[in-house]
């Protein structure tokens, strides 16, 4: 018997999807302002019993196109564009239930957020520093993708205060081996 709790083999988060309203400026937005890798293409996939059913969507759905990211040492990026005719065209706020945000990590934080506004990215509110807490050295702001999509900018090069009370840490994208 296996003292181990969870799925046997469990390595990590392969990708997340995400639908978008349109592919290519979301693939623009990823490559040329954050800094991802495009890869393959799939679609589009025709309304048909096996989308409905295999993904819970609407039986008219069409998916028009996927495409794949990957983004430095960190979790892939599916990116999807639908067409249906029960689609809620409305961003979920981080409040609603499956609200959502993608963070990413900089190693300079005061230079990628210079960068994100002299790109014309809407930074939301003022950075937020913490100095103490579990949370204590890490600094973080949300920003939006174009279509509204929140994303989150952080950065904590010299750890966070959690730390030194744990021996095992969280994954942190510069030591993706630690």
């Amino acid at each position: 018997m296996s003292n181990t709790v969870g799925m046997p083999g469990l390595r990590g988060i392969d990708h997340i999807g995400i639908t978008v309203p349109n592919v290519k400026q979301a693939v623009d937005f990823f490559v040329n302002i954050v800094g991802c890798e495009a890869f393959y293409e799939l679609g589009p996939f025709e309304a048909s019993e096996w989308l409905s059913k295999t993904l819970d969507v609407h039986p008219e759905t069409v998916m028009k196109n996927l495409r794949f990211l990957r983004c430095k040492n960190g979790t892939n990026l599916e990116l999807f564009e639908y067409s249906s005719p029960d689609q809620n065209t409305q961003v979920p706020k981080n409040s609603d239930i499956g609200g959502h945000h993608l963070a990413f990590y900089v190693d300079d934080f005061d230079q990628a957020l210079g960068y994100l506004r002299a790109s014309g990215i809407e930074v939301m509110g003022e950075p937020v520093v913490r100095t103490e807490g579990p949370s204590g050295g890490q600094t973080w702001v949300y920003f939006k993708a174009p279509w509204g999509l929140q994303l989150e900018l952080v950065s904590f090069p010299k750890g966070k205060l959690y730390e030194r009370d744990y021996d095992h840490k969280l994954w942190h994208p510069a030591y993706p081996d630690q």
